[in-house]
Protein backbone atom coordinates (compact mmCIF):
# COMPACT_ATOMS: atom_id res chain seq x y z
CA UNK A 1 0.00 0.00 0.00
CA UNK A 2 2.83 2.24 0.73
CA UNK A 3 3.81 1.58 -2.56
CA UNK A 4 0.77 2.37 -4.15
CA UNK A 5 1.05 6.28 -2.30
CA UNK A 6 4.58 6.72 -3.40
CA UNK A 7 3.50 5.90 -7.48
CA UNK A 8 0.67 8.39 -6.94
CA UNK A 9 2.72 11.01 -5.57
CA UNK A 10 5.20 10.89 -8.41
CA UNK A 11 2.15 10.51 -10.74
CA UNK A 12 1.02 13.78 -9.44
CA UNK A 13 4.62 15.40 -9.62
CA UNK A 14 4.66 15.04 -12.93
CA UNK A 15 1.21 16.16 -13.56
CA UNK A 16 1.47 19.24 -11.06
CA UNK A 17 4.90 20.65 -11.46
CA UNK A 18 4.07 23.27 -8.37
CA UNK A 19 3.40 20.30 -6.59
CA UNK A 20 6.30 18.88 -7.39
CA UNK A 21 8.40 21.92 -6.37
CA UNK A 22 7.06 22.34 -2.95
CA UNK A 23 8.03 19.11 -1.79
CA UNK A 24 11.33 19.32 -2.83
CA UNK A 25 13.68 20.99 -0.15
CA UNK A 26 14.24 24.90 -1.41
CA UNK A 27 17.74 26.60 -1.09
CA UNK A 28 18.98 29.25 0.99
CA UNK A 29 18.40 32.55 0.07
CA UNK A 30 21.59 34.00 -0.82
CA UNK A 31 23.12 37.41 0.74
CA UNK A 32 21.62 39.47 -2.05
CA UNK A 33 18.14 38.47 -2.09
CA UNK A 34 18.53 39.45 1.86
CA UNK A 35 19.80 42.73 1.20
CA UNK A 36 17.14 43.20 -1.16
CA UNK A 37 14.71 41.98 0.98
CA UNK A 38 15.93 43.90 4.00
CA UNK A 39 16.39 46.75 1.79
CA UNK A 40 12.61 46.68 0.60
CA UNK A 41 11.51 46.42 4.69
CA UNK A 42 13.00 49.59 5.43
CA UNK A 43 11.68 51.64 2.47
CA UNK A 44 8.25 50.04 3.61
CA UNK A 45 9.14 51.31 7.52
CA UNK A 46 10.13 54.42 5.78
CA UNK A 47 6.87 54.74 4.04
CA UNK A 48 4.59 53.75 6.81
CA UNK A 49 6.60 56.36 9.13
CA UNK A 50 5.78 59.06 6.00
CA UNK A 51 1.94 58.29 6.20
CA UNK A 52 1.91 58.42 10.22
CA UNK A 53 3.45 61.98 9.92
CA UNK A 54 1.04 62.64 7.36
CA UNK A 55 -1.54 61.73 9.27
CA UNK A 56 -0.40 63.41 12.59
CA UNK A 57 0.21 66.84 10.68
CA UNK A 58 -3.32 66.83 8.94
CA UNK A 59 -4.73 66.16 12.89
CA UNK A 60 -2.23 69.31 14.07
CA UNK A 61 -3.63 71.14 11.19
CA UNK A 62 -7.35 70.34 12.06
CA UNK A 63 -7.19 71.07 15.61
CA UNK A 64 -5.49 74.14 14.56
CA UNK A 65 -7.79 75.52 11.76
CA UNK A 66 -10.88 74.49 14.82
CA UNK A 67 -8.92 76.61 17.18
CA UNK A 68 -8.37 79.47 15.05
CA UNK A 69 -12.49 79.29 13.89
CA UNK A 70 -13.30 79.28 17.58
CA UNK A 71 -11.10 82.08 18.59
CA UNK A 72 -12.84 84.10 16.42
CA UNK A 73 -16.06 83.53 17.11
CA UNK A 74 -15.14 84.28 20.77
CA UNK A 75 -13.73 87.61 19.05
CA UNK A 76 -16.89 88.17 17.92
CA UNK A 77 -19.08 87.34 20.64
CA UNK A 78 -17.36 89.60 23.03
CA UNK A 79 -17.43 92.48 20.08
CA UNK A 80 -21.36 92.36 20.41
CA UNK A 81 -20.93 91.59 24.18
CA UNK A 82 -19.12 95.15 24.20
CA UNK A 83 -21.52 96.93 21.87
CA UNK A 84 -24.46 95.87 24.04
CA UNK A 85 -23.06 96.79 26.88
CA UNK A 86 -22.13 100.08 25.17
CA UNK A 87 -25.63 100.83 23.84
CA UNK A 88 -27.36 99.81 27.44
CA UNK A 89 -24.88 102.33 28.99
CA UNK A 90 -26.03 104.82 26.44
CA UNK A 91 -29.43 104.38 27.08
CA UNK A 92 -29.36 104.50 30.85
CA UNK A 93 -27.95 107.96 30.40
CA UNK A 94 -30.09 109.21 27.96
CA UNK A 95 -33.38 107.77 30.30
CA UNK A 96 -31.99 109.64 32.84
CA UNK A 97 -31.27 112.50 30.63
CA UNK A 98 -34.73 112.91 28.84
CA UNK A 99 -35.99 114.38 32.40
CA UNK A 100 -34.15 117.22 31.71
CA UNK A 101 -35.36 117.69 28.01
CA UNK A 102 -39.28 117.21 29.99
CA UNK A 103 -38.81 119.75 32.73
CA UNK A 104 -37.62 122.48 30.08
CA UNK A 105 -40.66 121.77 27.85
CA UNK A 106 -42.51 122.14 31.29
CA UNK A 107 -41.05 125.29 31.92
CA UNK A 108 -41.26 127.15 28.93
CA UNK A 109 -45.06 126.20 28.74
CA UNK A 110 -44.97 128.53 32.27
CA UNK A 111 -45.36 132.17 32.27
CA UNK A 112 -41.93 133.47 32.75
CA UNK A 113 -40.29 137.06 31.39
CA UNK A 114 -39.09 137.07 27.77
CA UNK A 115 -35.46 137.09 28.87
CA UNK A 116 -35.77 133.82 30.81
CA UNK A 117 -38.10 132.18 28.12
CA UNK A 118 -35.42 132.67 25.88
CA UNK A 119 -32.56 131.26 27.77
CA UNK A 120 -35.04 127.95 28.65
CA UNK A 121 -35.37 128.35 24.88
CA UNK A 122 -32.02 127.96 24.49
CA UNK A 123 -31.34 125.25 26.62
CA UNK A 124 -34.00 123.28 24.93
CA UNK A 125 -32.39 123.79 21.44
CA UNK A 126 -28.94 122.81 22.58
CA UNK A 127 -30.42 118.99 24.83
CA UNK A 128 -32.03 118.64 21.53
CA UNK A 129 -29.15 118.97 19.11
CA UNK A 130 -27.61 116.53 21.86
CA UNK A 131 -30.19 114.17 21.11
CA UNK A 132 -29.77 114.62 17.26
CA UNK A 133 -26.17 113.88 17.57
CA UNK A 134 -26.89 110.47 19.78
CA UNK A 135 -29.16 109.70 16.61
CA UNK A 136 -32.02 110.34 18.94
CA UNK A 137 -35.71 110.22 17.46
CA UNK A 138 -38.41 111.68 19.27
CA UNK A 139 -41.81 109.91 19.49
CA UNK A 140 -44.54 112.67 19.39
CA UNK A 141 -47.22 110.96 17.94
CA UNK A 142 -50.08 113.16 18.64
CA UNK A 143 -53.34 112.96 15.47
CA UNK A 144 -51.77 109.64 14.33
CA UNK A 145 -53.49 106.11 15.34
CA UNK A 146 -52.32 104.55 18.33
CA UNK A 147 -49.18 102.01 18.17
CA UNK A 148 -48.17 99.93 21.05
CA UNK A 149 -44.80 99.16 19.54
CA UNK A 150 -43.93 103.01 20.17
CA UNK A 151 -46.85 104.29 22.97
CA UNK A 152 -48.50 103.48 26.21
CA UNK A 153 -51.94 104.47 26.79
CA UNK A 154 -52.16 106.08 29.96
CA UNK A 155 -55.47 107.30 29.65
CA UNK A 156 -58.71 107.04 27.09
CA UNK A 157 -61.07 109.97 25.94
CA UNK A 158 -64.17 109.36 24.10
CA UNK A 159 -64.05 110.27 20.38
CA UNK A 160 -65.26 113.63 19.38
CA UNK A 161 -68.11 113.63 16.21
CA UNK A 162 -65.75 112.91 12.97
CA UNK A 163 -62.87 111.63 14.63
CA UNK A 164 -61.36 107.69 14.43
CA UNK A 165 -61.02 105.79 17.19
CA UNK A 166 -57.58 104.46 18.64
CA UNK A 167 -55.96 107.63 17.38
CA UNK A 168 -53.92 110.02 20.13
CA UNK A 169 -55.10 112.47 21.41
CA UNK A 170 -52.79 114.04 23.75
CA UNK A 171 -48.92 113.18 24.74
CA UNK A 172 -48.16 113.47 28.04
CA UNK A 173 -44.70 112.50 28.01
CA UNK A 174 -42.70 112.18 24.76
CA UNK A 175 -41.09 108.99 23.90
CA UNK A 176 -37.54 108.57 22.52
CA UNK A 177 -36.07 105.70 19.89
CA UNK A 178 -32.28 105.42 18.85
CA UNK A 179 -32.25 103.61 15.53
CA UNK A 180 -35.02 101.17 15.46
CA UNK A 181 -35.01 101.00 19.25
CA UNK A 182 -36.93 102.35 21.66
CA UNK A 183 -35.73 103.66 24.41
CA UNK A 184 -38.84 105.37 26.11
CA UNK A 185 -42.17 104.52 25.28
CA UNK A 186 -44.84 108.05 24.68
CA UNK A 187 -46.92 108.28 27.30
CA UNK A 188 -50.17 109.55 25.44
CA UNK A 189 -54.16 109.82 25.65
CA UNK A 190 -55.95 107.38 22.75
CA UNK A 191 -59.90 108.08 21.69
CA UNK A 192 -62.52 105.59 22.35
CA UNK A 193 -66.21 105.25 20.80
Amino acid sequence: MKEEKKKEKEKLGAEDPAAAETEQPSAAPSEEEIEALREKAAALEKENEEIKAADKTAEYKDKWMRSVAEFDNYKKRNANLYREAYDDGRKDILTKVFVVGDTLERALSMELDEKTKEGVAMILRSFEEMLKSQNVTEINPVGEKFDPNECEAVMQAPAEEGEEAEIVKTVFQKGYKIGDKIVRYAKVSVTVK
